[in-house]
């Protein structure tokens, strides 16, 4: 699937089930708490943390709900994800086209 045609389904959901978007005001806060879950499952997963008893790992169903909410800010605010990655790559590569290979760290 392309972003265009995932922020047209996404809009599409919305407008035959979600009746509306929430505010961009709700959705900021409700992407925080999808982060917030993501957060969780990786800790618990790659890092230090252990899983409490009968809690769920469902990393990929984690990352789609961070990606959903993200879409539906898009929409909202009019923000074309596809042109929006197209140019984050431009000002990646011409930014750190050469800074990731000369780093002794990797």
């Amino acid at each position: 699937m392309e972003l265009k045609e995932l922020q047209e389904r996404v809009d599409g959901w919305i407008h035959q089930y979600g009746v509306r978007y929430f505010s961009e005001l709700t959705n900021m806060a409700v992407l925080t708490e999808e982060v917030g879950e993501l957060a969780r499952i990786m800790a618990r997963t790659y890092g230090d943390q252990s899983f409490k008893e009968g809690e769920k790992s469902n990393l990929a169903d984690e990352m789609a709900d961070v990606l959903w909410v993200l879409v539906c800010l898009a929409n909202q605010t009019g923000v074309d994800l596809t042109a929006a990655m197209e140019a984050n790559f431009a000002k990646k590569t011409a930014r750190d086209h050469d800074r990731h290979r000369n780093n002794p760290k990797l």
